[in-house]
């Protein structure tokens, strides 16, 4: 990710058209979620995890192909698109396979893996582009791709009955907004709000590192001590689901988060800068899973990769309201009061988690969140 638009600037693009490249793979999931879904419903998830690594490795290549700075966008948005086929393949792949009192732990476990592999990534390309240059970062990414495609390719197919398969491939994507509307209206939103914070704490760690004057070093150092609590906590963050439900995570990690956003305007050094960024690392690596745990919840066992094909639309929406809705509180007031408003959407998000999330959500059937009251006398909405 971070080579991207270092190729870009390298290949003769702007600064205007090297962003724009690198959030192609973001937009491409935005455009692909939807057909992802399809795609998977049709000819299942692990041909469908093995489509995408295809995908993903034909998109690497074109990166790694020194033609023009349009051949690396194209392979940008391949890879992009591959990514969301292979994300929501694997989760409802692992939701179908793994038993309902162990989903948590599942899903927790798959969002720890990915938080490692994110970690460890920048590490392992920095080391061949040493010896080999900036272009060996994208054959780093082609050797892991290749291994993800093999992985999926030897796993078994799930064991589906052949009434679902053939109910699966009836469904629409008008049917599923339809018949699941109230999921989506309410633990949706709530979702979106939880991707929203979370896509923006990304970005307020070093902003406001800059604002205070810390060098980047400084600013490395307290990215990577963060990321590395988020990516420690995610075992006991399942545990707690299976065990207490959905709830004893889900409100604690939007509650925290917020407070880290409210905190860190307040800071004005190294040490307590480490100390917010700290807790919102720790506050991020609670929720892991938490966003695929309850569309799993509350994904019917027909058509389930369609439902969360339009579920990560919520998420990845939110993923990209956040940080602009930061850059225009911090373009009108300042960062300060930009990064206290973004917290506002940890409040929210907690409060939706704590009005909308079912009391027993982890059950094998899908539920339906209840309605909000209506005056008595008046018939049921």
């Amino acid at each position: 990710m971070p080579v991207i638009t270092l190729t870009a600037i390298d290949r003769g693009g702007s600064v205007a058209v090297a962003a724009f490249i690198g959030a192609l793979i973001g937009i491409a999931s935005i455009l692909t979620n939807i057909p992802s879904g399809m795609l998977a419903t049709r000819i299942g998830e692990r041909l469908s995890m093995v489509v995408a690594a295809v995908v993903s490795a034909s998109g690497l290549i074109l990166c790694i192909l020194p033609i023009s700075v349009w051949t690396l966008a194209v392979g940008v948005f391949l890879m992009g698109s591959a990514s969301s086929v292979f994300s929501l393949a694997r989760q409802s792949y692992l939701t179908e396979a793994v038993p309902v009192h162990m989903r948590a732990r599942a899903l927790s476990t798959l969002g720890g893996s990915a938080r490692i592999g994110v970690f460890l990534g920048p590490f392992l390309a920095a080391a061949v582009m040493h010896f080999f240059g900036m272009s060996s970062a994208y054959a780093v990414a082609l050797v892991a791709v290749v291994g993800a495609g093999v992985i999926a390719y030897g796993v078994p197919d799930l064991d589906s009955r052949a009434s679902d398969r053939a109910a699966s491939t009836e469904a629409t994507t008008r049917g599923m907004l339809r018949d699941h509307r109230r999921v989506f209206l309410t633990l949706g939103t709530a979702i979106l709000l939880l991707s929203a914070i979370r896509q923006s704490r990304q970005v307020v760690i070093p902003l406001w590192a800059a604002h205070i004057g810390l060098s980047g070093s400084a600013v490395s150092i307290i990215y990577g001590v963060a990321g590395a609590i988020d990516a420690a906590t995610f075992c006991p963050a399942g545990k707690v689901m299976d065990r207490y439900g959905r709830k004893a995570v889900a409100i604690p990690c939007m509650a925290l988060m917020a407070l880290s956003f409210v905190l860190m305007p307040l800071t004005h050094g190294f040490a307590s800068l480490v100390g917010v960024s700290l807790l919102m690392g720790f506050a991020n690596g609670i929720g892991s899973g938490i966003v695929m745990t309850l569309g799993a919840d509350m994904s019917p066992s027909v058509g389930r990769p369609m439902f969360l094909g339009l579920w990560r639309e919520f998420s990845d929406v939110g993923a990209a309201t956040g940080p602009v809705v930061l850059s225009l509180v911090t373009g009108l007031a300042s960062l300060g009061a930009g990064i206290v408003v973004t917290g506002g959407f940890g409040v929210a998000a907690a409060l939706a988690f704590w009005r909308w999330i079912p009391p027993r959500a982890d059950r094998d059937e899908p539920v339906e969140v209840s309605a909000p009251p209506h005056p008595p006398g008046s018939p049921p909405p």
